[in-house]
C-alpha cells in the first residue's frame, strides 16, 4: 500500500513527494544545528580549561625552558685564521762538481742532520786533478827558489860594480814572475781541493730528505736539473696565515707588551697539532683581500705539522680576568641588540639588554648588564615574552584547581545520571560544595555538568533524597 494516491505509472503523487522533500530538509538543518552546537559546546570548553588549568599570563601555557647560571672565570680574546704549514728552509741540493755517482747515502723520507752525507760523486778524477795541480805548485816553487839566489849573487856583484844594473832588474822582474805563478799554483790546488770535497755531497741543513731524484751510476754535472735530492727543514716549521687589517693594531700592540701564543689545529678544530709563538706581520696589506700576512713558529717536536699543510691557527691575544661567563645560547640579538631573558625567582623572565664581549664556542663574556649568579635562559626563549610565566626541566607539572573541581563534579554528578533514585540534582548540590578552592572557571563547568544529570533524573526516576 502506499501513502497516497498513484499515477498510472506507479508513482506517488506531488503531494507525497512534497512531504519527503521537506522531511529530508528539517533532518539537514537539524545536523546542521546539532553540528553548530557541538562546536561552540567544545569551543567554550576549551576556554575555560585553558583559562583555569595553565598558570601561564594571560590564559597562556607555561614553557618549558632550559637556564644556566652566570658564572666568573678568566676568557681568552683570540683570532682565529686558515693558515698553512710552510717550511723553515726547503734546499734543492745540486751537485757542484760533475761526475757519475758511486754511492747513495740516504733513505727517502729519512730525517738527516746538517752536515750528513748524502751523495758520493766518483772522486778519481778529482784526486788527478789535484796530484796535477800540486805538481805544478812544486815545480814552480823550486824556480822561484833559483830565481831568488840569482839575485841574490846579482845584487852582491853589483855592489862590486861587477855587474850591469840592467842584469839585476831583470833577475829580479823574473823572481816576482815567478811568485805569481806560484800563487796561482796555489790557488789551482785549492780549487782541487774543493772539488773534491763537493764530490761527497753533505746535508747543507737538518731536516727531511725527500724522494730520490738519482740513482747509483747517473752522471750529474753543476747543470743538473731539479738537483739530486730536495731537502726540508721541518723542526722549527712556520706557519702562514692572514689577519685583517682592522686587527694588526690591536696585534702589534699585544706583541709589543710580549710574546704571543699561537695554537695549530686540524682541518677540524678538534685535534691540537702543535703551539708556537707569533713571529711577525708583513709589510703591506694585500688590497685586494684587505688582509695583512702574518707567520707564526712551532716546535714540531713531534712533527704533526707537516709542509704546505691546511691548518686552523689560533692567536692569543690577552686573557681577560675573572669575566662574567654564560652559555653561547643564552644571548640573543633583536632589533635594539644583545639581550638575555633572566629567570626570577616566582618562575617569571626579564629581557636584560647586554653587552657581548669575546668568547670561545661554548661560552660568552659579558661586558656589561649581567652579574654573577644571575640565571638566564638557554633554551626555549624563542616562545617568551617579558614577563612570560615559565617552567624549569626538573618542575613537576602543575594541575590547576578548575580541573581538579570538574573531575570531582563529573564523577559525583554521574550517580544522578543514570536515573536509580539517587537524586541527581542532590549530588550536583553535593558536588558544588565539595569544590570551594577550585577556580572560578572549573567551578561554573562543573555546575553545568551537575544539571544536565540531575535533569536527566528528574524526568527518569524520583528525585532522591537531598
Amino acid at each position: 500500500m502506499t501513502d497516497g494516491p498513484l499515477h498510472p505509472a506507479g508513482r506517488p503523487t506531488p503531494p507525497v513527494r512534497r512531504r519527503r522533500n521537506i522531511l529530508i530538509v528539517a533532518l539537514v538543518l537539524i545536523a546542521l544545528v546539532a553540528l553548530v552546537a557541538v562546536a561552540v559546546f567544545m569551543a567554550k570548553g576549551g576556554a575555560k580549561g585553558a583559562g583555569g588549568g595553565f598558570g601561564g599570563r594571560g590564559g597562556r601555557p607555561s614553557t618549558t625552558v632550559g637556564v644556566a647560571t652566570a658564572t666568573k672565570a678568566d676568557v681568552p680574546v683570540t683570532l682565529d685564521a686558515l693558515g698553512t704549514v710552510t717550511p723553515a728552509a726547503t734546499v734543492t741540493v745540486v751537485p757542484q762538481v760533475s761526475g757519475v755517482i758511486t754511492d747513495v747515502l740516504f733513505r727517502e723520507g729519512q730525517m738527516v742532520r746538517k752536515g750528513q752525507p748524502l751523495i758520493i760523486i766518483d772522486q778519481r778524477p778529482l784526486k788527478m786533478a789535484l796530484l796535477q795541480a800540486q805538481g805544478a805548485l812544486a815545480r814552480d816553487q823550486a824556480q822561484l827558489a833559483n830565481a831568488r839566489l840569482l839575485l841574490q849573487r846579482d845584487q852582491t856583484l853589483l855592489a862590486q860594480d861587477s855587474i850591469a844594473r840592467q842584469d839585476v832588474d831583470t833577475q829580479a822582474a823574473l823572481v816576482r814572475q815567478l811568485e805569481g805563478t806560484v800563487t796561482t799554483d796555489r790557488a789551482a790546488v785549492g780549487t782541487a781541493q774543493l772539488n773534491l770535497g763537493f764530490s761527497r755531497i753533505t746535508a747543507p741543513v737538518s731536516g727531511r730528505v725527500g724522494l730520490r731524484l738519482v740513482d747509483v751510476g747517473n752522471y750529474v754535472s753543476t747543470g743538473t736539473s731539479g738537483g739530486v735530492v730536495v731537502l726540508t727543514e721541518v723542526a722549527p716549521i712556520d706557519v702562514a696565515f692572514t689577519v685583517p687589517q682592522d686587527e694588526v693594531p690591536r696585534i702589534q700592540a699585544q706583541a709589543s707588551q710580549g710574546t704571543l701564543p699561537v695554537t695549530a689545529f686540524d682541518r677540524t678544530k678538534t685535534l691540537t697539532l702543535d703551539t708556537g709563538t707569533f713571529s711577525t706581520l708583513d709589510n703591506q696589506v694585500d688590497a685586494t683581500t684587505g688582509t695583512v700576512k702574518a707567520k707564526a713558529r712551532f716546535p714540531n717536536g713531534a712533527g704533526k705539522l707537516f709542509p704546505q699543510q691546511f691548518v686552523n691557527v689560533r692567536l692569543n691575544l690577552q686573557t681577560l680576568k675573572d669575566a662574567v661567563v654564560v652559555p653561547v645560547t643564552a644571548v640573543r640579538t633583536g632589533s635594539q641588540g644583545d639581550f638575555v631573558w633572566i629567570l626570577n625567582t616566582d618562575h617569571t623572565v626579564s629581557l636584560r639588554k647586554v653587552t657581548r664581549g669575546p668568547g670561545g664556542a661554548t661560552q660568552v663574556a659579558i661586558t656589561q648588564g649581567l652579574q654573577v649568579g644571575e640565571k638566564v635562559v638557554t633554551e626555549g626563549g624563542d616562545r617568551l615574552t617579558d614577563g612570560a610565566k615559565v617552567t624549569l626541566p626538573g618542575d613537576k607539572p602543575q594541575q590547576g584547581g578548575g580541573q581538579g573541581g570538574g573531575r570531582r563534579h563529573r564523577g559525583q554528578g554521574g550517580q544522578g545520571q543514570g536515573g536509580q533514585g539517587q537524586g541527581g540534582q542532590g549530588q550536583g548540590a553535593q558536588g558544588q560544595q565539595a569544590a570551594p578552592g577550585a577556580e572560578q572557571g572549573g567551578g561554573q563547568a562543573g555546575g553545568q555538568r551537575h544539571r544536565r544529570p540531575s535533569q536527566d533524573g528528574a524526568a527518569g526516576g524520583p528525585p532522591g533524597d537531598a
